[in-house]
């Protein structure tokens, strides 16, 4: 272990975090926005397979004045620098085991010492992969934090607690939550790819808003245990990008490994998810993802009832849009919203995406964890759980029926997206 490092941990009374970041995709440049708004931890470093991407992101970090990012030739250099306290790890899902045997290792044989890791989704690409990367960290003896931003997003976080404040606790718990995120695909060609991500949008993006239902129906005092998934009944489907001229397209963008004519993935998926709770109550969570949708970008949309009160949440109902005519002709972009679709007709703006997904408050959270200050809010621990309900869903869909969760087999389950010999 480096004698500074050691040293600096004495007390984090006072000091700041030095986060270091595996990846440098999409991803992870979200998360450099959010570390604007982040008082007490500095960027300072960057690894990523490819150290071209690692160099061009180290630059974003320090143009948004962040901190003085460097890039590294090895995910073990970084982990040995004693100035980087935690690891935010955002590198592909396929990568992730692989990453985390190297971090933990470096850590075991004295080359670092860290703070903490916080993962982004999934934990892993099935439950297998999933236990592994909990296994290695907790045997590492690192803290650790699942990042799931749409939990914290401002409007999820303020209507959840005024919710249960007000009308939870006059008329009765609330008994239905929902919660979507859609939009047109992905950036990257891994992701279309289900031996590579592990599925298609269910286990992409089904991780969000399988978590949000749940975390609604849970009161802001109590743990996400004391409201227990008990069935679950799974659906996918291609709805879109497998039709011919679509899958053509597809592999235009992508590259000739992302065939949508012989190894498709699920472009639509929905669960149902049946809770029981501490105090003798069933309630229900439905959950959509979908690459097939088509509007201004992005939408990410919740809504939680009860007896006599309701909420709701569309990021595209937003306070800013613009209006652009025909004759404006501008290049194609994401300047309005993530996953933008037009650059004409009445637009909406996301102003600031990284406060409004939520990734400003989930990192400002986690920074305080690891720096002694917070509980954690969700942990790796928490992260398996969301994989064993995604993999559920998948064994669901497969099997045409609904679940007792968690089922049998589940541990050691493969969807037959992931093994590309799913057909729609």
């Amino acid at each position: 272990m480096a004698r500074g490092k050691q040293e600096g941990r004495t007390s984090m009374t006072g000091k700041r975090l030095g986060v270091g970041f595996v990846g440098s995709g999409f991803n992870a440049r979200f998360h450099l926005l959010a570390f604007q708004s982040v008082r007490d931890a500095d960027v300072l470093g960057v690894w990523s397979p490819n150290h071209k991407h690692a160099q061009d992101m180290a630059t974003v970090a320090r143009k948004l004045d962040v901190g003085e990012a460097k890039p590294y030739r090895s995910l073990g250099e970084m982990v040995a620098d004693p100035a980087i306290d935690a690891l935010w790890v955002c590198g592909p899902n396929f990568a992730r085991i692989e990453n985390f045997e190297e971090i933990t290792d470096a850590v075991a044989r004295g080359k670092g010492e860290l703070r903490g890791i916080a993962c982004e989704k999934p934990l892993g690409r099935n439950v297998a992969e999933a236990k592994r990367v909990l296994e290695l960290t907790k045997k590492a003896g690192i803290a650790h934090g699942y990042l799931e931003n749409q939990a914290f997003a401002p409007a999820v976080a303020q209507g959840r607690a005024i919710i249960w404040a007000r009308g939870a606790a006059l008329t009765g718990r609330p008994y239905l939550a929902r919660a979507a995120e859609e939009h047109s695909g992905p950036h990257m060609p891994w992701f279309w790819q289900g031996k590579l991500q592990g599925g298609g949008v269910l286990n992409d993006m089904m991780c969000h808003s399988s978590l949000v239902v749940r975390h609604l129906l849970t009161p802001p005092d109590a743990p996400l245990g004391s409201v227990r998934p008990a069935r679950v009944t799974g659906h996918i489907a291609s709805l879109k990008w497998s039709r011919p001229a679509y899958a053509k397209k597809l592999q235009q963008q992508m590259g000739k490994d992302v065939d949508y004519t012989k190894a498709p993935s699920e472009d639509f998926a929905s669960v149902v998810i049946e809770f029981e709770t501490d105090d003798g109550a069933t309630v229900i969570g439905e959950a959509t993802t979908s690459w097939s949708f088509v509007g201004a970008g992005l939408r990410l949309s919740a809504e939680l009832l009860g007896p006599e009160y309701s909420m709701s949440w569309n990021t595209l109902d937003s306070g800013l849009k613009l209006f652009f005519s025909r004759e404006v002709k501008g290049k194609t972009g994401e300047d309005l919203v993530e996953k933008q679709n037009a650059e004409m007709g009445l637009m909406p703006v996301v102003t600031s995406e990284s406060a409004t997904y939520g990734y400003d408050a989930e990192d400002r959270h986690f920074v305080r964890v690891f720096l002694g200050r917070e509980t954690p809010q969700l942990t790796f621990d928490d992260g398996l759980e969301v994989v064993k309900m995604l993999m559920t869903a998948y064994m669901s869909a497969e099997q045409g029926k609904t679940l007792d969760f968690p089922p049998a087999g589940i541990e050691r389950f493969v969807p037959a997206v992931a093994k590309g010999t799913w057909k729609p």
